[in-house]
């Protein structure tokens, strides 16, 4: 009987193993590429804007907080702004019928909530008195309550920021009301921190002639306590302020 030979196969050499350094080096690479791509993809940041002024000094606060009540308080009511740009996100002009709406460019708040903080603000460190909205006060204080309605709410990048109002300032205690308009038309340069801060002006200029109003109605005694016998006497509401240096309009005020 004859058998075959079988022959043995040679066996497979052993790469050597590579070192543990270039192992990890090559683990890290790989996780810096994928971080790499990760943030290629991710969405760019958000910008967040306010129409908000920068906080009172220390002295002024500290004096603030010891200065006796005032004689009369105001009321800044919501605001109103047109539907189109009541949203986070910043609306611009691109043309006199078209507008861009900027995802990475926003509002901290809605732009009618901006406005009545910046104005109650400005009012409050101008008059020197306090926005009484939506707390409880004296029956006997004199109260003026101030409501806006924006009808224009502009931005052009790098042309001008355009705030178009109509007001109003009615005192509490009677029916008598100075109703007003303001325009106003701020330059500005390219960027939307330039734009931004061309609103804040604007708005600054429209509280200014809103604080010469309540200083006019108080005045002139309207919204002051009557007599004994309950009725007040008689006042004349003042004209709406002059908007002086301003590209700004103003109709005149009325009274019940």
């Amino acid at each position: 009987m004859m058998f075959a030979r079988l022959h043995r196969l040679p066996r497979p050499r052993r790469l050597p193993r590579p070192p543990r350094a270039l192992v990890r080096g090559v683990v890290q690479g790989g996780a810096l590429v994928a971080a790499a791509a990760l943030a290629a993809c991710a969405s760019p940041s958000s910008h967040f804007y306010t129409l908000g002024g920068a906080d009172a000094p220390a002295a002024a606060a500290a004096a603030a907080r010891t200065a006796p009540a005032p004689a009369w308080l105001i009321e800044v009511a919501p605001v109103n702004v047109p539907p189109q740009v009541s949203r986070n996100q910043l609306v611009v002009q691109s043309g006199p019928t078209q507008v861009q709406l900027l995802e990475q460019e926003r509002w901290a708040s809605l732009p009618g909530d901006e406005i009545r903080r910046a104005l109650s603000t400005d009012l409050t460190q101008q008059l020197g008195t306090l926005d009484a909205f939506g707390t409880a006060r004296s029956d006997n204080t004199p109260v003026y309550r101030i409501a806006m309605n924006v009808q224009r709410f502009e931005s052009w990048p790098g042309s001008h920021a355009l705030i178009d109002a109509v007001w109003s300032v009615r005192a509490v205690r009677g029916n008598a009301v100075m109703t007003c308009r303001s325009l106003v038309s701020e330059p500005v340069s390219s960027g939307y921190d330039a734009l931004v801060d061309g609103h804040r002006r604007a708005l600054a200029a429209v509280s200014a002639q809103i604080a010469s109003a309540v200083r006019a109605m108080a005045a002139s005694g309207v919204g002051v306590a009557g007599t004994s016998t309950g009725k007040a006497p008689a006042v004349v509401v003042p004209p709406c302020p002059a908007a002086a240096g301003m590209n700004a309009e103003m109709s005149t005020g009325s009274g019940a």
